[in-house]
């Protein structure tokens, strides 16, 4: 059997309802270095190999933990959340007065839709969380991924037998994914192999 650990990024300044910002570039929050300071202190794994997504929030929470152990992380683009609307056309907003666009979005879901020149559409999102999840067998055991809510929440609904491919299937999957316990530093335990995985919600709690 594999093991491997998830981590969600800490708290990003978009988060803390910080300006708009583009998708790959958002920072931490100075809350959020602090739960990543916070985190490489209290938790007990020592990986071989660590991956983060393409987006700097990810490396900036894996940094303390890699620094600590001397480890570089890898980049790997399939980890990278699911970018619902191109910053371009939100520009400006705060969290709050992004809110409605984002609820207008999944109100009215379309797994082909985009959103702009530099969003996703929800299928190409799926089609890289599908991706990840036929490479995970081959991962060394141990791996720590520094990842993302939403994506997160994809691969266990994956992991379910679930599809995401209709407006119905989209539906479900963002009633699954809001109900997830995935606070800022959330972590996971996934345990498997190639025909079968689990996740189990570890104890790690990370304060301000």
């Amino acid at each position: 059997m594999t093991r491997f650990t998830f981590i969600r990024h800490a708290e990003s300044v978009a988060n803390a309802g910080g300006i708009t910002q583009p998708h790959h570039a958002i920072p931490l929050s100075d809350r959020g270095r602090s739960q990543a300071r916070e985190l490489a202190e209290t938790i007990d794994i020592e990986p071989r190999t660590v991956l983060v997504s393409g987006f700097i929030r990810t490396a900036q929470t894996a940094e303390p933990l890699c620094s600590r152990l001397g480890l570089l992380p890898n980049i790997e683009p399939l980890l990278n959340e699911f970018s619902v609307i191109d910053p371009a056309l939100i520009d400006g907003m705060t969290g709050p007065q992004r809110k409605p666009f984002v609820k207008a979005y999944w109100d009215d879901p379309d797994p082909n839709r985009r959103l702009g020149e530099m969003a996703d559409t929800f299928a190409e999102f799926e089609a890289r969380v599908v991706s990840f999840l036929a490479r995970m067998s081959d991962l060394p055991d141990g791996t720590v991924i520094f990842g993302h809510g939403i994506w997160f929440g994809l691969l266990l609904w994956r992991l379910r037998g679930r599809t995401a491919g209709s407006v119905a299937d989209m539906r479900a999957f963002r009633q699954f994914q809001l109900a997830l316990p995935m606070p800022n530093c959330a972590t996971f335990s996934l345990v498997g192999n190639k025909s079968h995985w689990t996740a189990t919600a570890r104890t790690v709690s990370i304060g301000a």
